[in-house]
């Protein structure tokens, strides 16, 4: 019987632990992917320490997965043995479903979960997905380079062609990390005015290199001050994991104004009569479905957009997500999977 290696978590707040298993077979509508690269994301603690009600161990993690198909399932069509291929967090769509038929793929209610979490993951050298939310791959691209880019990337890419800003309109990337520097990256390209709001100036000259425009230093001024000094943004992507940084900053909205809130919080405490006299909003932004990470991939590859990464070998994988954990990553960590 042929086998795989996988690092998987047995239990809540358990150390991930290679194993060894069986290598899985599609179901009829699943492909079998050969992992060549996954990425380690802040979103693989909700396994790792079990933060999610619901789920069940063991689990392998992973959701910044590129590789190649390896086999598929009889009722799979469009996709074929040795097609590189991408999977990010949304585990696929029914597309007949009331909410696919509405086009809001993002909310199947057949198809639930998230890769790595309600179902295996990218963290071992094969794994299994519906073929809903395969991406195709730009030949171009780097795998073990570009594997973040199915979440980081595609979480900050989505949100700001969602933002409602136009060409030369001031968007705020909030955080400098591993998020944020591909917000950046994005919102340069997209044509738009780009401020880097980050505490300490550290990374200002990092922010202006990835495009920039302007840098605002969180320990020195006050950023909804000096956004509104600014003119007001018209957007701030809202990187950052700490509520009270996301609720300083939501007052630097400009008329119409939106805060896209894709770190995760939890509760916020905003202005309600701020908002309502700009007519400002704040929002939740989900990263996206399998088009939108092939969208994500195609920019990127188009545009010269690039994760900054440090690597680990799948044994590893303990190490690389107490890297990630330890905030000190420059940016994401990846997996390589020979």
């Amino acid at each position: 019987m042929a086998t795989m290696r996988a690092m998987s978590v047995r239990e809540r707040g358990a150390k991930l632990r290679l194993e060894e298993r069986a290598v899985p077979s599609p179901t009829r509508e699943e492909v079998r992917i050969r992992v060549q690269a996954c990425g380690v994301c802040h979103s693989d603690t909700v396994v790792v320490e079990g933060s999610m009600p619901g789920l069940t161990y063991p689990r392998i993690p992973g959701h910044e997965v590129i590789g190649i198909v390896e086999a598929v399932g009889e009722a799979v069509s469009g996709w074929q043995v040795g097609t590189r291929v991408g999977v990010g967090w949304s585990p696929g769509a029914c597309g007949y479903c009331a909410q696919c038929r509405h086009f809001n793929l993002f909310a199947c209610e057949n198809i639930q979960g998230a890769t790595g979490v309600t179902r295996d993951g990218g963290f071992a050298t094969h794994m299994l997905a519906h073929a809903s939310a395969l991406a195709r791959v730009p030949a171009e691209l780097d795998s073990v380079e570009s594997a973040p880019l199915l979440c980081a990337g595609i979480t900050t890419f989505n949100a700001l062609r969602n933002c409602g800003a136009a060409a030369d309109e001031l968007v705020a990337i909030h955080g400098v990390g591993g998020l944020g520097h591909l917000g950046i990256q994005f919102a340069a390209r997209l044509g738009f005015r780009v401020v880097a709001v980050n505490r300490g100036r550290d990374k200002e000259q990092l922010a202006r290199s990835l495009g920039a425009h302007d840098y605002i230093d969180t320990s020195a001024a006050d950023p909804a001050a000096a956004l509104r000094a600014l003119g007001g943004a018209r957007a701030i992507i809202a990187t950052v994991t700490d509520a009270a940084a996301m609720q300083t900053i939501v007052g630097g909205l400009g008329s119409n104004g939106t805060l896209m809130a894709i770190g995760a919080v939890g509760a916020l405490t905003v202005d309600s009569i701020d908002l309502l006299r700009k007519r400002a909003a704040v929002r939740g932004w989900y990263s996206g479905t399998s088009i939108d990470s092939e969208d994500t991939l195609l920019f990127s590859e188009r545009h010269n957009v690039k994760s900054m990464n440090e690597y680990y070998p799948l044994e590893e994988a303990q190490a690389a997500y107490d890297r990630m954990r330890s905030g000190k990553a420059r940016f994401r960590v990846v997996l390589r999977i020979p």
